[in-house]
């Protein structure tokens, strides 16, 4: 397992193929920063990351209004990005090799008023957030709220959609994971291994975009593009 290390120049290069998700500078600084840091504001401890059992990793507090799951192993890391395919059409897509489906979300009961019966793992780009000893609704963070993932070299769009009962950290939405490895053959069974992936959610009610989000949405791209502005504005609002 390894992790990439973005120095100013990559990002540059990054920044240069003109992406629709281009990385901000005061998101691309926090990147850098954070990585090699000890986490000093510590909310949550002893998680790991589903690959390496002797890596532990930490829901940290060091951003403003924000919390991030990190760890400082190996002189800093973020998680690695496994693939959820909780919720409708659980068995559809790519999806049918998960051996872990579970038939519905941690917030089926809060997104139905949105009009849909539950997250589709294959339409909606949620992360999965929280275990068993930690729900990060203890620190403010609210169901179905907008959440930034850095992967790739670009930032992507999320939304707080599920759980995980026990310690492993460090899962999304088989629909968030194409988003961030197009060309990796992500399946539900084969996600991305390195730590080099940044998860970052919102505190407050400001974070939730409630129906302003496109929970109807036939594609990924549709619903990214009805929470983007709202997660542009939160990003632009962190301190790097």
């Amino acid at each position: 397992m390894h992790s990439i290390h973005f120095t100013t120049a990559i990002w540059i290069t990054f920044a240069s193929m003109a992406f629709a998700y281009s990385i901000p500078d005061n998101l691309a600084q926090i990147y850098d920063d954070h990585k090699s840091k000890t986490c000093d504001n510590i909310i949550a401890s002893g998680f790991s990351d589903g690959e390496n059992s002797d890596t532990t990793f930490t829901y940290c507090g060091d951003i403003d209004d924000a919390i991030f799951l990190h760890s400082s192993s190996m002189g800093g890391e973020y998680d690695n990005m496994d693939i959820d395919c909780d919720g409708a059409n659980a068995n559809s897509g790519n999806c049918g090799d998960d051996p872990s489906i579970q038939d519905q979300t941690t917030f089926k009961d809060q997104v139905s008023q949105y009009g849909i019966s539950d997250l589709d793992a294959n339409i909606h780009p949620y992360v999965v957030f929280g275990n068993t000893d930690y729900d990060p609704q203890q620190s403010g963070m609210q169901p179905l709220s907008v959440m930034a993932v850095v992967c790739s070299g670009q930032v992507f769009y999320g939304v707080w959609g599920d759980t995980n009962g026990g310690g492993v950290t460090g899962e999304a939405s088989i629909a968030l994971a194409g988003l961030c490895f197009p060309d990796a053959g992500i399946s539900g069974d084969s996600g991305h291994t390195a730590d080099d992936v940044m998860y970052i959610g919102f505190t407050g009610e400001d974070a939730v975009p409630g129906s302003s989000a496109d929970w109807t949405a036939g594609n990924t791209q549709d619903f990214e593009d009805s929470i983007k502005s709202l997660g542009d504005q939160l990003v632009s609002g962190l301190a790097s």
